[in-house]
């Protein structure tokens, strides 16, 4: 049996494929802001961004970067077989980039009092990805 085999019969993971460009370039020091310049479909990028404007308390900021960061995801997603419901990994790289952007979603909206987001992105995370929502709370 092959390990995350859905006994269920839902759909498989889904594992996007990795970005070495604007990874590599994250990794060698370039800021969120030049790399989503650059790689607009890149999620982790807009995540980054999301995150850094909630630290400084610019939370119209974060979630308008959060969404872009979601939808670019959801992009990818569909892109690689994805059909809107199933798992997608967080112990998959590649995936995390989409998750954290989800989740910088989900923290904006609630702290704008969004909470039907809130509720619905708090949801889709943990469905997509335990894990993910686990270590991102």
């Amino acid at each position: 049996m092959a390990i995350h085999e859905n006994l269920l019969g839902g759909p498989p993971p889904t594992r996007l494929p990795d970005e070495s460009e604007p990874r590599t370039l994250l990794e060698g020091g370039a800021t969120p802001a030049e790399v989503a310049a650059r790689f607009p479909t890149f999620s982790l990028a807009w995540a980054l961004l999301a995150d850094d404007a909630f630290a400084r308390g610019s939370v119209v900021e974060s979630y308008a970067y959060a969404r872009t960061g979601y939808h670019r995801g959801l992009d990818a997603l569909r892109r690689n077989g994805w059909k809107g419901h199933g798992p997608v990994p967080w112990e998959h790289e590649p995936n995390r980039g989409f998750l954290r952007a989800l989740n910088a979603l989900a923290r904006a909206a609630g702290e704008i009092g969004e909470q039907g987001e809130y509720e619905r992105c708090t949801t889709f995370l943990r469905d997509s990805s335990e894990a993910a929502a686990d270590a991102l709370s």
